[in-house]
């Protein structure tokens, strides 16, 4: 009797496909079929040299098997880098059913399709199961893109993007003998499962604490805390930090039981642990003892600063932890912040994080109302640095309030007082106000700096890719935009960002993708960016007249005119147009419902994006500069922004020739 068992077995499966295929067919359906014929001849030569074999094809579409994982990760990248028309790729370690004509199906198959699907132009998803099976300088070249939710399939895997040398140097660990900490959520052992925000809060202030005490290389919390419950042995790996502090919470009543210790996790040697049990109203003394303690076994020196405060006021306080930094968030949190200055006057914390988040929240309010929010925001960050003069949540407050441009010079004061605050985000804000005052590559410096101790952190991310487009690594930005979409796919602003990114690199049907209704994502304030980028993909006299009609009745019907609009319409060849706009328009809002609002509005960074020299190419660029006051900032600190060597005109003379144009009133 015939035995009908089907044949299992391990292997790894590299699908690919044909980017933009369907475009390619519609376009010119025998030349897009001679492509993939071609094509077939160099896959199954890449396959052949390194073992593999092809088992399936389908359209476009080709499946590879190999024996060794190592062997068809090295097949992907050339894969990647041969081919053309481009290819996506995924790869995937599974168990596979042989079929009697040698095909391949099952799960193994099917997720490195899924991967595939996900890949980027020209690119290769790896999972996380090849990941563990290989070493040597080809797993280096392998960036985590996060844990991905494949399409229709119940579980979610992590998944890393093949990245070129450039790509994967920049979230490569720091090369550094620094220790890099890792503080993880420590373990709500109580039995209320409401106490988690207490023993995250506990977690949150010992990174606040180590940054500012012992100065040391501290991973950012929102990275940090993914790691929970089983997912904490991943930790270590997917952070590439040099040592973990973990530990657990007990609050009982009004005492609290806090355990703590600190692994190398090279050597996965235990350097230091403790237990305390104390009173609530002691808990920020714990946080420093255990701060001390991590920095003497780091060797490092730590200045304690603890602060006493009634328990329930700590409570206010540990509640008011930004987690989406969404304007409804900071409103609730305000809430509970009041109640806790007005309880504990003393408590500088609260204070600085008051003012922090009425800053932020202001960025949203309407213009006409941010004069006296501001004047409220400094009372408090008077407050909050009047007991402790590094508090950098306030420090950071007094920065929001100055206007995104006409005061270049205050803000740099006070970006001083920033950095020398001991925050784990002062160098995201550090990088936005370099590229805002045109020094876009030591701005890049300081994000890549930055999104190593916070790869995991939507905003950091976020803040690599655009500074990464700003110098002209557009591909490097969309493959970082990529995972912050993979990850949180409810954010607006890199769903925007990636698109610019698409624009830039002409794949329309990625950018077709983004928008697909079935989607369900939104733009929010981004969406006049869509006429831009429309009008890129298809610059016909039509079009660019149709943009130019809108671009000049913006301004005709508001009577003024922000920076982006500006960059776009030279960018499409319109200079004389945009500068003749300028000529007649207010550079800011008017108080009014046409006004930008967010966290970009009215920034000036865009104007020095080297991959749109356009608007900086002709003279007038330095007028333009001089209303918004960074002609003041260049001329009073004469240190010169990137594009100064850069345009064909002497910069440093015509900024010399701007000297006495005047800012504009920018008075809100």
């Amino acid at each position: 009797m015939a035995d009908d068992t089907p044949t299992r077995k391990l292997a790894t499966i590299v699908a690919l496909d044909v980017a933009g295929y369907s475009a390619r067919t519609e376009a010119d359906e025998a030349r897009a079929t001679a492509e993939v014929a071609a094509l077939r001849k160099v896959i199954e030569g890449i396959a052949a040299k390194h073992g593999g074999r092809v088992f399936n094809t389908a359209g476009d579409g080709f499946m590879l098997e190999f024996g060794s994982s190592l062997a068809a990760v090295e097949a992907a990248l050339e894969l990647a880098e041969t081919c053309e028309p481009k290819v996506r790729i995924g790869v995937h370690l599974g168990d596979v059913v042989v079929q009697p004509n040698g095909d391949l199906l099952g799960h193994g198959v099917n997720v490195a399709a899924r991967l595939m699907a996900r890949s980027d132009t020209g690119g290769a998803l790896v999972s996380a199961t090849v990941r563990q099976t290989i070493r040597g300088p080809i797993a280096e070249r392998l960036i985590s893109r996060g844990v991905l939710q494949l399409d229709k399939m119940a579980e979610a895997i992590e998944a890393f993007a093949l990245g070129s040398v450039a790509a994967g140097a920049a979230v490569a660990p720091p090369q550094s003998s620094e220790p890099v900490l890792t503080v993880l959520p420590f373990d709500n052992l109580s039995t209320d499962p409401e106490m988690q925000f207490f023993s995250d809060g506990v977690s949150e202030e010992i990174i606040q604490r180590l940054a500012r005490g012992a100065k040391l290389k501290v991973i950012g919390r929102t990275s940090s805390f993914q790691f929970r419950g089983e997912k904490k042995s991943d930790a270590a790996r997917m952070l590439k930090c040099s040592h973990v502090l973990d530990g657990s919470v007990r609050r009982a009543g009004t005492r609290v039981r806090i355990a703590a210790h600190l692994v190398e996790t090279s050597s996965h040697t235990t350097l230091w642990s403790d237990r305390y049990d104390r009173g609530l109203e002691d808990t920020f003394a714990v946080q420093d003892e255990i701060s001390e303690a991590i920095a003497n076994a780091l060797h490092q020196t730590f200045t304690s600063f603890s602060t006493k405060v009634d328990p329930a006021v700590y409570d206010l306080y540990l509640r008011s932890s930004a987690k989406s930094f969404a304007p409804d968030e900071f409103v609730a949190h305000i809430a509970l912040l009041e109640q806790a200055t007005q309880r504990a006057p003393h408590f500088a914390e609260a204070w600085g994080r008051l003012a922090f988040s009425r800053g932020w929240l202001r960025l949203y309010q309407p213009f006409a109302t941010r004069k006296e929010s501001a004047a409220l925001i400094m009372r408090e960050a008077d407050r909050a640095l009047a007991i402790d003069p590094l508090n950098s949540d306030a420090l950071l407050a007094r920065f929001f309030v100055l206007p995104p441009y006409g005061s270049f010079i205050e803000a740099e004061a006070a970006m001083v007082g920033v950095r020398r605050a001991p925050s784990p985000d002062k160098d995201m804000f550090h990088c936005r106000f370099l590229r805002a005052t045109g020094y876009v590559r030591e701005g890049a410096e300081v994000a890549e700096r930055a999104f190593r101790l916070n790869a995991l952190d939507p905003p950091h991310a976020n803040m690599l890719a655009l500074s990464m487009m700003a110098t002209g690594q557009v591909r490097e930005s969309a493959t970082v935009l990529e995972g912050i979409v993979d990850r949180v796919p409810g954010l607006s602003f890199p769903v925007a960002n990636l698109m610019r990114a698409y624009a830039f690199l002409g794949e329309w049907d990625s950018i077709d993708r983004l928008l697909d209704p079935a989607a369900g994502r939104t733009l929010r304030e981004f969406q006049e960016g869509l006429g831009f980028i429309n009008a890129k993909r298809s610059p016909t006299p039509e079009n660019l007249t149709a943009w130019r009609s809108t671009f000049e009745a913006y301004a005709a019907r508001t009577g003024c005119i922000d920076v982006s609009r500006l960059v776009y319409a030279a960018h499409l060849g319109l200079v004389d147009e945009a500068y003749a706009v300028l000529d007649k328009a207010y550079l800011g809002p008017r108080g009014n419902a046409d006004d930008v609002m967010g966290v970009d509005g009215y920034t000036t960074g865009m104007l020095f994006w080297e991959i749109m020299p356009e608007i900086r190419n002709d003279k007038r660029f330095v007028r333009l500069c001089a209303r918004l006051g960074l002609v003041e900032l260049w001329l009073a600190t004469q240190k010169w922004p990137d594009c100064a060597d850069a345009v064909p005109y002497d910069f440093r003379a015509e900024c010399e020739k701007a000297r006495d144009i005047p800012k504009e009133n920018y008075d809100f």
